[in-house]
């Protein structure tokens, strides 16, 4: 139940069980520079969410969706983000069928053996961070041994990230050679036909005297469109298989992990289609503790290694500045509470000594009441160049700020 329930709260969950709970929400972003591209509000909208969730004797039913008026898209629309049902058909398996939102590995904002739908666009323009992971059309099952545990996810269809189209934030267009936004919205091939596009995705854990092991492995498409018909200007998703393996556990004091994984892109082995994302090596290695009472940090290495490089330099056309081999990136994570934690600040920073950009996020949350709290935020992007992934956002850099009212 809620904090705080209100008697129609109360009244459902005494006649039907029914625990009942959400938020009315509004945001509200600025462009701190011009883009020609896009429109000078990065966000302004009106947000109700609803979360309805059963327990009954079998199982639970859950139900979470939002309103939202968006004044940017000139808009109003529903968004369904979970429709589950969660069971236990024998004692040592769990099953959850129908909309969920996913999650699994050990990054901080990064990912790499957690080959579940993100919305790139709602995190760049400062919804709130539960925006970042999209929902999933999926079943999961759960088997718990003695020796380790198994996560066995089948999605009949495939379920896509929420990639930077330009509708919202301009990007960079290889095909323009330019910064584009609305005047060039890409589309893409989708992926829509059940079984045929379905993904699968498996994980084994195990933890062993405070370590948390993890074996990955993936089969399904690349979660954002790496591939180009060059014919119909349309972006088009490559099949993918991934592999990979996780370690998090106590180190010096705080908590230590390590990550990697392996994606093969299976529709560019050779790694001589210029227009095909090759594969790849990803590499993680991330460290968080305590620093001072109520003040925490954390620190991630982050390292992309393109295979097959000689052959993707050889097929790039003549002028495309080629992608370096290994792509490095930093990040540096910093919380502070204040006023008996009611108050939260925080900095999230990225920096790529490779591409030589980067991308600060800071943020103020403070709880009023129970009910009520207040956010203002920015996302910062900087770069040498325009091309590189956080220098083409230069100018969707943006202030926000939003007050809600949970319930």
């Amino acid at each position: 139940m809620a904090v705080n329930a209100s008697p129609l709260q109360d009244r459902l969950y005494d006649k039907y069980g029914v625990d009942l709970n959400g938020f009315i929400e509004g945001r509200q972003g600025w462009r701190l520079r011009d883009d020609p591209y896009e429109k000078d509000s990065s966000i302004s909208e009106m947000r109700m969410q609803l979360d309805v969730s059963k327990d009954a004797d079998w199982g639970v039913i859950k139900l979470k969706g939002d309103l939202v008026g968006d004044q940017v898209e000139e808009k109003a629309y529903a968004e369904l983000r979970e429709l589950n049902f969660a069971f236990s058909p024998l004692d040592f398996m769990d099953l959850k069928i129908g909309r969920q939102t996913l999650t699994w590995g050990t990054g901080d904002l990064l990912f790499i053996n957690d080959l579940f739908p993100k919305d790139w666009q709602s995190f760049f323009i400062g919804r709130d961070d539960e925006y970042l992971k999209a929902p999933s059309d999926a079943i999961k099952g759960s088997l718990f041994f003695d020796l380790f545990d198994i996560d066995l996810i089948y999605s009949p269809v495939f379920n896509a990230s929420r990639y930077v189209d330009g509708t919202r934030l301009s990007y960079w267009n290889s095909m323009l050679g330019r910064r584009a936004g609305q005047d060039f919205i890409f589309t893409d091939h989708e992926r829509n036909s059940y079984f045929k596009d379905s993904e699968f995705a498996a994980r084994v854990s195990k933890n062993i005297t405070g370590i948390e092991l993890g074996l990955y492995g993936y089969s399904g498409f690349w979660k954002t469109p790496e591939g180009l018909d060059s014919k119909e200007a349309k972006l088009w998703y490559p099949r993918l298989s991934a592999y990979g393996a996780s370690a998090r556990g106590a180190l010096w004091g705080g908590i230590g992990n390590l990550e990697i994984g392996y994606y093969d892109s299976r529709d560019d082995r050779d790694g001589d289609d210029a227009l095909v994302r090759n594969s790849e090596i990803r590499t993680l290695a991330g460290f968080e503790r305590e620093l001072a009472s109520d003040f925490t940090g954390g620190f991630q290495y982050y390292q992309e290694w393109m295979q097959k490089y000689d052959s993707y330099k050889s097929t790039l056309p003549a002028g495309t500045a080629p992608k370096d081999e290994v792509r490095h990136v930093f990040t540096l994570r910093l919380t502070k509470l204040l006023m008996n934690q009611n108050l939260r600040l925080s900095l999230f920073t990225y920096y790529s000594p490779s591409d030589q950009d980067g991308y600060i996020r800071p943020k103020i949350h403070y709880k009023v009441t129970d009910q009520w709290a207040m956010e203002v935020g920015a996302n910062i992007f900087a770069g040498k160049d325009d091309y590189t992934f956080f220098g083409q956002f230069q100018d969707n850099t943006n202030a926000h700020a939003g007050v809600r009212w949970s319930f």
